[in-house]
């Protein structure tokens, strides 16, 4: 029976439990993407989530709390320097879990977890979706296109192409004159 249960204990004693929760977190905190269990990612998504708002206000009782959880000075530095700046204007949802399939062992369900914001991958559609309106694309193209026709601005391909015109010119005018 589950009465009582109301998280996954992941079959270890109390201090075992918060002794590998605090190690995950700093390993997600110091790699930014661990790869784990599905159990393990859950849990550990409900240990680390509060670190990190705790981690936006950068305040001495909010480095000592954290650093309650941690134990580590690397990862509590890292955590308010690098992680905080981040993910200062995010509500909330600082991890994500994406199943990877299960573990040739013991058939364990497995899953990469990581940090949100620090994965370039999905950082880059959101770039290039705001980038690709078809109004934008033709009137980048007339401004570019304009300075170079113009000559108000070369490129080192056009300034190669003038060149190579222009040593093939004076070679073509000696052969008219002769």
């Amino acid at each position: 029976m589950r009465h009582g249960k109301k998280f996954n204990h992941l079959g270890r004693t109390a201090s075992h439990r918060k002794a590998l929760l605090m190690n995950l977190a700093i390993s997600l905190i110091e790699h930014k993407r661990i790869n784990t269990t599905v159990a393990k990612a859950r849990e550990l998504k409900k240990y680390i989530e509060p670190l990190v708002t705790k981690s936006k206000v950068d305040s001495t009782h909010n480095r000592r709390t954290v650093f309650a959880y941690l134990h580590s000075k690397e990862a509590v530095t890292e955590l308010f320097r690098e992680v905080a700046v981040k993910v200062g204007d995010r509500p909330g949802g600082y991890t994500r879990i994406i199943k990877t399939g299960n573990r040739l062992g013991d058939n364990a369900e497995m899953c990469l977890i990581e940090l949100v914001d620090f994965n370039e991958l999905y950082g880059a559609d959101k770039a290039a979706k705001k980038n690709t309106r078809r109004s934008r694309k033709k009137a980048d193209v007339e401004t570019v296109a304009t300075p170079v026709a113009e000559g108000v601005e070369e490129t080192p391909v056009a300034v190669e192409e003038a060149s190579s015109a222009a040593e093939e010119t004076p070679v073509a005018e000696e052969k008219t004159e002769e």
